[in-house]
């Protein structure tokens, strides 16, 4: 009997990281090029954004997008975009889980890379490093689902 208890046990999820990679970068250091010395702290606005795809059996990417704009007032100091992405090879996920699976898991296995390429590349701009705040891929996850369904019912019927 505990032989067929043992095999009924649904296997456990299984992720494996294949690559990491910067798949887009831009910095554009515009108080540089305006030969400015902006001596007072810029404001610091992060957009993120995230897309995966199914690249082959069992096989996924998926892309965290930052974009990071600093301003001080109204003149812009730099912006920052980057695309960092990961192939997945993902095992025992439910069909239904997968897509949550792919938005919050597999971007909190990248975001410590990303934060210490954004780190590295606003220290070597000019400016202090910029440690980014944890992002919590959960609440983002709801939150884009919440929009969506907010648009969707909000839709006028044809």
């Amino acid at each position: 009997m505990a032989e067929a208890a043992k095999t009924e046990a649904p296997e456990q999820p299984k992720l494996r990281v294949l690559s990491q990679y910067i798949r887009d970068m831009s910095f554009e250091n515009i108080a540089a090029q305006q030969n400015r010395s902006d001596e007072v702290k810029p404001e610091i606005t992060v957009q993120v954004n995230l897309d995966a795809n199914k690249k082959a059996e069992k096989s996924y990417e998926v892309i965290l997008k930052v974009t990071i704009n600093a301003k001080a007032g109204e003149d812009p100091v730099f912006i920052l975009e980057v695309d960092y992405g990961g192939r997945f090879h993902i095992e025992n996920v439910p069909e239904e889980q997968l897509h949550p699976f792919l938005m919050i898991e597999c971007p909190r296995m990248l975001f410590p890379y990303l934060r210490r390429i954004v780190g590295d590349i606003t220290r070597d701009g000019g400016y202090p490093p910029l440690n980014l705040d944890n992002i919590d891929f959960l609440q983002l996850y709801r939150q884009e689902i919440m929009r969506r369904q907010s648009e969707n019912g909000a839709k006028p019927a044809s």
